[in-house]
């Protein structure tokens, strides 16, 4: 990668680079064991120009999303992060039975079957075809699409213009930031609002999120950064919310920018703390990279000292983030035998690249397990609850990110 997919700059600087890895989505079946699977560098850079931070587009999004593992419905939290998001908007907004929502990458539903709840007309857009079926046949319209402007346009002469737009983790899974940003101006309202959430690279650089770096995300934004990339769309920036979902995130709250106005004091604290962590300098990201290979290490530690006193550790959970952290740390079923998953399209597959078997989730109270690896660390509060049925054997959980963590599941208490 030679130029800032945003502004074209050439000065692109190194943050971290984690190797060659698969698709962190690409699960495996059984038969294809044998077979080559390709990996791509996952070299994170940051344009010294714009400061947004990237990754070369390697994969295209109709690789990843032709048919996606992910369905956001099997998380309960983020189901209920989605039910308050949308009682929050209908209230901020007053949306009533007269208005018009879409959501771009609408997944399985989640978010839009509160709205359908409510009587107010909507529509999903998802490029994945099997996790669109899966919402329509919950009752949510869903169009089976890539958002680029054309697609804005053909959906706003089709059902008129939204007086809300939704954007919740997609805005990272784009190589063309400036067309799908474009793509979201012709979908909205001239007097309408636009809604998006992603992750923060404030906390990913402070948290030591690097997990959270693969190739369907492909770039990684401040509130800075997404002000310009809004910008290029026709869009503007007028307020600004911290979430703690995904471990530290951003919800941007942005209109047309003929109508937008002054953005809210909220915008300027958090501009103010990004800059104060140096992150639009070189500064804040040269120690990234050494605070990476610390918890390689220290997680590769924990399972070896594990195995050599006969104790068995498997993993719960087999989220993207997860495979970026398998892979780099060289995870193999010799130290983690299996994982399971709550999402029964994962169950006989095998993490990419590192073969793990995904199995149920109860096959860990089968199994009793002395730890337990939680690799989706951002579900912390909701999985220490789901899993506390571990202390009945003395079993612990074990989180990588921001650093290893031994939790006693009885007592919930916390040791490094």
């Amino acid at each position: 990668m030679t130029r800032c997919r945003l502004c074209g700059s050439e000065a692109m600087a190194s943050v971290v680079d984690l190797g060659a890895t698969p698709p962190c989505e690409s699960f495996l079946a059984a038969d294809q064991l044998d077979e080559p699977e390709p990996a791509y560098p996952l070299h994170l850079r940051v344009c010294t120009g714009c400061w947004l931070a990237q990754i070369p587009p390697l994969i295209t999004p109709e690789e990843t999303f032709k048919e996606y593992a992910y369905f956001s419905s099997y998380s309960t939290s983020w189901v209920e992060h989605a039910r308050t998001f949308v009682a929050g908007a209908v209230q901020r907004l007053a949306l009533d039975a007269d208005a018009f929502v879409v959501e771009v990458a609408s997944n399985d539903g989640y978010l839009l079957r509160h709205v359908v709840d409510r009587g107010i007309r909507c529509l999903g857009i998802e490029p994945s075809v099997n996790v669109g079926a899966t919402a329509r046949d919950a009752g949510v319209p869903t169009l089976t699409e890539f958002l680029d402007p054309d697609t804005g346009a053909g959906v706003r002469a089709e059902h008129g213009p939204a007086d809300l737009v939704v954007a919740n983790n997609v805005y990272a899974h784009i190589p063309d930031v400036v067309g799908f940003t474009r793509g979201l101006r012709a979908l909205v309202a001239d007097d309408g609002w636009v809604s998006i959430e992603v992750q923060h690279l404030l906390t990913l650089i402070e948290e030591n999120q690097y997990d959270t770096i693969y190739h369907e995300h492909f770039q990684y934004y401040t509130v800075a950064s997404a002000m310009r990339a809004l910008e290029s769309g026709g869009l503007a920036l007028v307020d600004v919310e911290l979430l703690p979902t995904h471990g530290g995130s951003v919800r941007l709250w942005a209109r047309p920018a003929e109508v937008a106005g002054e953005p809210t004091r909220r915008v300027a604290d958090v501009l103010d703390r990004e800059k104060a962590a140096g992150l639009r300098e070189l500064s804040g990201y040269t120690e990234f990279s050494a605070r990476v290979a610390k918890v390689r290490r220290d997680l590769l530690r924990f399972l070896i000292d594990a195995a050599e006193r006969g104790e068995t550790v498997v993993g719960y959970g087999a989220p993207g983030k997860g495979n970026t952290l398998l892979n780099h740390c060289g995870v193999r079923p010799d130290l983690l035998p299996y994982t399971v998953d709550r999402n029964p399209y994962k169950h006989g597959r095998f993490t990419p690249g590192t073969r793990i078997p995904i199995l149920p989730p109860e096959r860990i109270a089968a199994d009793r397990p002395d730890y337990v690896l939680v690799l989706p660390w951002n579900l912390r509060a909701e999985l220490v609850e789901q899993l506390s049925f571990v202390h009945e054997w003395g079993g612990r959980l074990v989180f990588p990110i921001p650093e290893l963590s031994i939790v006693e599941a009885a007592s919930r208490k916390g040791t490094a």
